[in-house]
């Protein structure tokens, strides 16, 4: 009996182990966005005369950010993030490393809502030993694998006069659950 009960065990076991060697736990994501300011020439232009510019908002730049981490059934990440975010109007480009923390909810049946924070350091280019605190919070809607979102980013680094710089910014992120 107990070498039935021992050999049960171990098949138990194995199966259990083989089980869990063919899930795949990872993910990696890729994001592109546009990041946008409040319009500083509203309702003027000094460029062409007699007409007006009725936008409230203008882009101020560009990011993307590519990120690798672990994930439970698609509604839980956890990975470390990089990328490059440029702001044209500070002339400011900077490289975050950050810790992202992602819930992904399903709300339909093919969609879920996607709320990432992150937080970790952010080293400014071409300003010499500029680095500072990195935090950003995300709301996405989307499937599995796409998502559009609004992001608010922060960078703790003095610039201009500034404590920090910020942007609000709008994009499109793709996330693969098959690494």
């Amino acid at each position: 009996m107990k070498k039935f009960l021992f050999a049960f065990i171990i098949v138990l076991l194995t199966k259990s182990f083989v089980q869990a060697q063919n899930k795949k736990f990872t993910y990696i994501q890729f994001d592109v966005a546009v990041s946008i300011a409040g319009n500083p020439e509203r309702n003027e232009s000094e460029d062409y005369p007699g007409q007006k510019n009725n936008a409230f908002f203008v882009p101020d730049g560009l990011g993307s950010k590519i990120g690798y981490g672990v994930q439970y059934k698609k509604s839980i990440t956890l990975g470390i993030h990089s990328g490059i975010d440029w702001k044209w109007d500070e002339k400011f480009v900077a490289v975050p490393v950050y810790l992202n923390l992602g819930l992904s909810p399903k709300i339909g049946e093919e969609s879920r809502i996607i709320l990432q924070a992150g937080y970790g350091k952010g080293f400014a280019l071409g300003r010499g030993n500029l680095s500072g605190e990195y935090k950003k919070i995300r709301l996405g809607i989307g499937s599995d694998d796409f998502t559009l979102f609004a992001e608010i980013a922060q960078y703790e680094i003095p610039l201009h006069k500034e404590k920090n710089i910020g942007n609000i910014s709008f994009g499109v992120s793709l996330i693969s659950f098959d690494y």
